[in-house]
């Protein structure tokens, strides 16, 4: 009995997916809009799948890119016996700790451990090389190989040129070469004054960026730093014995085969983390159900257009699980044929693009052609599943229609989805408090599982809510009334179409506020370290590394690109009898016992550390540029703190007195400071009570300047750290790399401009998410419109019988495209905003509890955002009615 029932289900089966195969020739514009609907993610996915695939390179493929002709690598990694995996990917001592060696290995050295008639050549995998270029200084990657050598030619491709072959020549990569802006045979000059030739012009697998090959006979620099591998050409093959033997000197091997007796360094497949995979299944299903809000209106309207061939078939016997069928059918075959078009298209553009993903995506070659079947497997069972699950609800209102209604062809009273509404609301409220206990407890995968739920929710209300507005629609006038009537009548496609944009445009209003709100919250809790403008100068090598030129003659190139600065200089206190060459000494203001937090920073405090005074502003550190303490006679205090005159004359009388200066009141006691001076190399911190003036304006950042005589008291002496700019406008960032090339060539300065906020900018980001929502917008409302033109075709014909003007048509499409575009987009802001609300102030509620206490989130509304989505609605309507022609068909042509 069982098996004739499996026939019977399979024969109804084959017999459903026939009639879907014809039913979709006969409405091919039906059709080729949702084949291009589920072909376009297919295609997106597939080419992504296969591109990864691609670049994904094998150990084989890997080595052959590091090792080119040789058999295996060498390198000197620990000057005690190390143990390591089988491929040389890690290392580790036999006993103690790693003990890495004082200066590079020889040639000779490593070939005395090599067998009778081995080769090797030098390989440095970084070099630093830096060029000034339009008075900006340039860092490019660079390596020290010989190209000529046969073991390393593979490493590199010759594109054009030569290889070089002199130690005063180099090659580059395309790339650098468009950099440089030189051409072949000359001269390059690097920032330390050395000129080289340019001979040739290679191409790295590994690296298609900006890429300089240099000749190995470089100057021996630290291992750490110039990376010293050998290429290994052996006249056998790489055994145990020497491996062990290698090892033993602390040199790690790198073979084409794995090392016996070694074990491998991952011990079974690399397991996704479990939060990144449970957000890319959410996000999947968010596209998932965008794909299935999108296509399910055209299995709507196929549903509705064949109400008589179903009725007939339910006529002929056909129960309500054929009926179910042959509308799940249709879903089946679309979804089959959409996947095979995107997947076609995508391993064709994957193929196609290679070169342009190696460029411009990856910076480096790929492997082999290849395909991911897995991938791809997977990619097609969702993108059928979508069609399926777009004919889900119009499979069951197909099985549940009135057969008499269905042959005479009236139409049937949507019923009302009271369940749907309860089930929707609850869905709702489960998800908001979802995404507000996944943002209390910080955990993404909560956060967005609650938005997804939300908006699900909302999808199984969009019904009921255009039921209620048709009933407001009696207030309209007749083309709007129309148009809400239309949607009520047909919420199978309706309710869809304004479901997708209201999760596009939710989407994108929930990550702009939250994008716009955590800008304003950085910004908020932006300190600078300067006043906003003016501009550090603080040398490169050290402030105990030498005198600077006089401040006049970096004032006179100064003034040459910012008219009217005013330059002084800066100094830091150092040890004046260090205990040794790497001794630094710190000086610091220290509060007195009693006004000290008694709470370190992150770690648990009562709530009554929030309202302790001790506690109030305890963390004062600037945002961007740091300084250490100054030795300073007053000169550089107004451009320094930025505070106002009279306090800047109190303070250069006090420190003209022998005293410092300190910007916090807790620091000190009856009118002194105890300034504390600690050692790096560990020695014993000396202590001195100095008079001392308080700076309460101007930045409020921790500082500390000593006087020439109060540094003299501490055993310090004054180094010059560089020079502090007070401008009178921001400099450009034309004049910042002006200045960083004229101060060049008189000493080791980096040029540091003081910003009133963070550098970030937020607006592309928010314009991106703004315009996804635009497109799917536009893109719903015009399907959505244009199967509901088709679908009232007989309703625009009455219309032409009792006299309507022709341009009714125009306004029909015009208020039907506003009907989902206007209602979806108010419903996604609506719904954007709300989740954007709980997620900020769970946020919030959660940093109450931190320690020190951080900002909170404001709730900032991106106007760019709303903007957009906006005007959107009202683009579509304008299309709509532009697009659609305005001459009403007359009965006769309908029949």
């Amino acid at each position: 009995m069982s098996r004739g029932r499996l026939a019977a289900a399979l024969g109804s089966w084959r017999a459903a997916l026939r009639i879907a195969r014809r039913e979709a020739r006969r409405a091919r514009r039906r059709t080729a809009l949702v084949l291009a609907m589920i072909a376009l993610p297919v295609f997106g996915l597939s080419f992504a799948a296969v591109s990864y695939d691609m670049a994904e390179l094998s150990r084989a493929e890997r080595l052959d890119r590091q090792l080119g002709a040789a058999d295996a690598m060498v390198r000197w990694v620990d000057l005690n016996p190390i143990t390591q995996d089988a491929w040389g990917e890690g290392s580790w001592p036999v006993q103690g700790d790693p003990v890495p060696p004082t200066r590079p290995v020889t040639a000779d050295e490593v070939r005395a451990l090599l067998p009778a008639g081995s080769r090797l050549t030098r390989v440095r995998w970084w070099v630093p090389f830096e060029v000034r270029i339009d008075g900006k200084t340039e860092s490019f990657d660079a390596r020290a190989v010989d190209l000529t050598d046969p073991l390393a030619r593979p490493l590199a491709t010759l594109r054009e040129g030569r290889r070089p072959t002199r130690p005063d020549e180099i090659a580059v990569s395309p790339a650098a070469l468009r950099r440089l802006g030189v051409r072949l045979g000359e001269p390059v000059r690097t920032v330390d004054g050395a000129t080289y030739r340019l001979v040739g012009v290679v191409e790295f697998p590994d690296n298609l960026r900006e890429v300089v090959a240099l000749r190995p006979e470089l100057p021996p620099g630290p291992p750490a730093v110039t990376d010293e591998n050998w290429l290994v050409d052996l006249p056998g093959p790489m055994d145990a014995a020497l491996a062990d033997r290698l090892n033993s000197r602390g040199i790690l091997v790198t073979a084409r085969t794995p090392l016996p007796g070694r074990d491998e360094m991952a011990t079974g497949p690399d397991l996704p983390d479990a939060e990144e995979t449970g957000n890319t299944v959410l996000v999947g299903g968010l596209g998932l159900l965008e794909v299935v809000l999108l296509v399910g209106p055209a299995f709507a309207v196929g549903v509705r257009r064949r109400r008589r061939d179903l009725a007939l078939v339910a006529v002929a016997g056909g129960d309500a699980a054929h009926l179910r069928r042959i509308v799940l059918a249709d879903g089946v075959v679309l979804g089959a044929g959409g996947a095979a078009v995107g997947l076609l298209l995508g391993i064709g553009a994957a193929f196609a693009g290679r070169p342009l993903v190696e460029q411009y995506v990856l910076g480096a070659r790929s492997g082999a052609y290849r395909f991911f079947p897995a991938a791809l497997l997977a990619i097609v069972a969702v993108a059928v599943l979508a069609g399926v699950l777009a004919a889900l609800a119009p499979a069951w209102a197909a099985a549940r229609q009135d057969v008499v209604a269905g042959l005479a062809g009236r139409r049937e009273p949507p019923r009302p989805p009271g369940r749907w509404l309860v089930l929707g609301l609850l869905l709702t409220v489960a998800g908001a408090a979802l995404a507000a206990f996944g943002a209390a407890r910080t955990t993404p995968t909560g956060v967005l599982a609650g938005v997804v739920l939300g908006e699900l929710g909302l999808v199984f209300c969009t019904p009921t809510l255009i039921g209620l507005l048709a009933r407001i629609g009696r207030l309209l006038p007749l083309t709007p009334r129309l148009a809400l009537r239309d949607a009520s009548r047909n919420r199978s496609s309706a309710a869809p179409a304004i479901s997708a944009v209201m999760a596009a445009v939710a989407g994108s209003v929930a990550l702009g506020v939250y994008v716009a709100s955590d800008d304003a919250r950085q910004r908020a809790a932006w300190q600078p370290g300067l006043p906003p403008g003016h501009v550090l100068l603080q040398r490169t090598d050290g402030p105990a590394t030498g005198a600077l030129p006089p401040a006049t003659e970096v004032a006179e190139r100064i003034g040459a690109v910012l008219p009217g600065a005013t330059v002084v200089p800066l100094a830091a206190p150092e040890c004046a009898r260090p205990a040794d060459p790497e001794d630094y000494c710190l000086a610091s203001a220290v509060r007195p016992p009693e006004q000290r937090c008694p709470y370190e920073p992150f770690a648990p405090a009562p709530a009554s550390a929030r309202g302790d005074p001790r506690c109030m502003g305890s963390f004062r550190e600037p945002s961007d540029l740091y300084l250490p303490a100054l030795v300073d006679d007053g000169t550089a205090l107004p451009a320094l703190s930025g505070a106002p005159a009279e306090e800047v004359a109190a303070a250069r009388r006090m420190l003209a007195a022998g005293g410092v200066v300190v910007t916090d009141p807790l620091q000190m006691v009856d009118g002194r400071v105890r300034v504390e001076v600690s050692h790096g190399s560990g020695g014993p911190t000396a202590a001195v009570t100095l008079p001392a003036y308080v700076l309460r304006g101007g930045l409020p950042v921790d500082r500390l300047v000593v006087s020439p005589g109060a540094a003299t008291t501490l055993g310090l002496v004054a180094a010059p750290l560089g020079y502090l700019v007070d401008t009178a406008d921001p400099p450009t960032d034309r004049q910042r790399d002006r200045l960083a090339a004229d101060l060049a060539g008189v000493a080791p300065l980096a040029v540091q401009v003081a910003t009133a906020g963070p550098p970030s900018d937020q607006r592309p980001l928010l314009l991106l998410l703004a315009g996804a929502a635009a497109v799917i917008t536009l893109g719903a409302a015009a399907v959505a419109t244009g199967l509901a033109g088709a679908e009232g075709r007989r309703d625009l014909s009455t219309l032409a019988a009792v006299g309507a003007d022709p341009r009714v048509r125009r306004v029909l499409s015009l208020c039907q495209a506003g009907v989902i575009a206007v209602l979806g987009s108010v419903l996604g802001i609506l719904a954007g905003l709300g989740s954007a609300a709980i997620i900020l102030i769970s946020l919030n509620r959660r940093y109450d509890q931190s320690w020190p206490v951080e900002p909170p989130y404001p709730l900032v509304v991106p106007g760019s955002t709303l903007t957009v989505l906006v005007v959107v609605p009202l683009v579509a309507m304008l299309g709509a009615a532009l697009l659609t022609r305005s001459r009403l068909p007359v009965e006769r042509r309908l029949d």
